[in-house]
């Protein structure tokens, strides 16, 4: 009985607190490992920058981060890529702790895609996600944004 009144005055009170400010960096849920992005790379770009212009220096590398589903096949490939933009390799990893667990099998992963500038320009890198094997599909999610090298 005693415990059921806290528990109902601690729903009263948790209904009553005003809402946190937004922050600058989006909520991490619990358990979530950030992108095994390098500590060398320059600029970090992710989902929530989909259709957005993002400024980079010449050649400093820079990565793009998103989260597939590369059990199932799904992998996050460059449709286009700018003729001033090089490939400067991938990462990959969990996005969850629980991944790392004996017998946890699937689930979303990060894929990480760096890329660097080898002279000033502008133009849009294209990421789609779909199976390697299925060209002929379209993609199942389009990633675009516009990079500006200076």
């Amino acid at each position: 009985m005693i415990r059921s009144v806290l528990f109902v005055c601690a729903l009263a009170l948790a209904a009553c607190t005003p809402a946190q400010e937004a922050k600058e960096e989006a909520p991490v849920a619990d358990n979530a490992v950030p992108a095994p992005t390098p500590d060398d790379v320059a600029v970090r770009i992710n989902a929530a920058q989909n259709g957005q212009t993002v400024n980079v220096a010449v050649n400093q590398r820079f990565a793009i981060e998103l989260v597939g589903v590369p059990t199932a096949g799904y992998l996050w490939t460059p449709a286009q890529v700018p003729a001033f933009i090089t490939r400067a390799g991938e990462a990959s990893g969990n996005t969850s702790e629980a991944q790392s667990q004996p017998g946890f099998a699937g689930g979303n992963h990060w894929e990480v895609t760096m890329f660097a500038a080898t002279g000033p320009g502008t133009g849009e890198i294209v990421m789609e996600q779909r199976r390697p094997w299925e060209s002929s599909e379209p993609p199942v999610e389009t990633f675009r944004v516009t990079i500006v090298a200076q």
